[in-house]
């Protein structure tokens, strides 16, 4: 999730296991500690621009990494407080506080290697969105709580309120995948792979992403809290193949490395941007969920195969996007377009 929602936790968490004269500082340690795995972001170069996306929610994510992460927050902070804490107990804290950052991100939808060395595999259970308000002030809420009171059973309070929104989000998941099978069946395609993830800061409004045959179908559903179901179908764009798309592409080149790596960083969810020829995008992601103008892609140049090919965001935030994306998440569209 978003840097401030995995401070807030580690925070929670630390403070969780903290004694009363310890809140403060274990409050801090917390959400210090609750940071580090996205240090990985730092990884970067300027001449492979996929080096970003390949090595962010990595390793410092796995579950298998918790006692080093807690060990590099520990020296971080150690220096500054030698004086006041043991270093046991700094330990304590800084293992609190790292320890559900990767299960945290693995609850989004974005992937994280979270059984990293022994497996590869992107995990995403796409129960909540990266940026969720509701959840993260709920853990404000319990960590300013648990400084003033500096009674533990505030941070498990909170805690146990951000797993049952998790369960909702379960639940919802749920709901919005049947609405979504339901579709495919009317329209008597045959799902070979598919995949719901919530939209930005709600569960109210989901993405549903299927492949039937080479085509691959966009929709966006609707599931209330209380109330039904509601629908707004989206469109449908060719799969993208390497061998059919770029036929005269050198498969030993960097450009078809760097498509294959951008293949399996997508899923296979892979298709030409609609509105430009020149780029490769994630179905998987849009800002309107059920747009097939993809959120992040790369640029191909065939007439340059041995350069890397550039990774991009598309975010299109006018009026008119956002008007369309908060009619659909608060159900005022009877139809598609709203």
């Amino acid at each position: 999730m978003d840097i401030l929602t995995q401070a807030l936790l580690g925070g929670v968490l630390a403070q969780a296991v903290a004694s009363k004269n310890e809140k403060k500082i274990a409050t801090l340690t917390g959400c210090v500690a609750g940071v580090i795995a996205d240090a990985d972001i730092l990884i970067q170069s300027s001449a492979d621009p996929l080096l970003t996306i390949e090595y962010h929610r990595h390793f410092s994510h796995s579950l298998f990494f918790i006692p080093v992460g807690a060990v590099i927050a520990l020296m971080l902070l150690w220096p500054f407080l030698r004086r006041r804490i043991s270093v046991s107990r700094l330990y304590l804290f800084c293992f609190a506080g790292f320890s559900l950052s990767g299960v945290l991100d693995a609850c989004t939808s974005y992937g994280t290697h979270l059984l990293w060395p022994f497996s590869d595999e992107r995990i995403a259970w796409n129960i909540i969105a990266i940026i969720d308000p509701v959840f993260t002030i709920a853990l404000l809420i319990t960590l300013v709580l648990g400084l003033r009171i500096k009674y533990r059973q505030v941070a498990y309070w909170g805690l146990s309120f951000s797993l049952a929104y998790m369960l909702a989000g379960y639940l919802q998941l749920q709901r919005a995948t049947s609405v979504s099978v339901d579709l495919a069946e009317k329209r008597g395609h045959t799902i070979k792979r598919h995949v719901v993830k919530p939209t930005l800061g709600n569960l109210l409004l989901w993405r549903s992403v299927y492949i039937h045959q080479d085509r691959i179908y966009v929709d966006a559903v609707r599931v209330g809290l209380l109330d039904g179901s509601q629908v707004y179908e989206g469109e449908a764009v060719r799969r993208f193949s390497l061998e059919r798309d770029l036929p005269g592409l050198d498969m030993s080149s960097v450009l078809s490395a760097d498509i294959q790596r951008f293949k399996t960083f997508s899923d296979g969810y892979l298709a030409y941007d609609p509105g430009r020829n020149d780029v490769i995008g994630d179905m998987r992601y849009s800002i309107l969920p059920n747009s097939a103008r993809p959120l992040w892609g790369i640029i191909i140049d065939s007439e340059k195969p041995q350069q890397h090919a550039p990774y991009k965001f598309f975010r299109d935030t006018s009026q008119k996007v956002r008007t369309k994306f908060f009619n659909m998440m608060l159900g005022r569209c009877e139809s598609t377009p709203c």
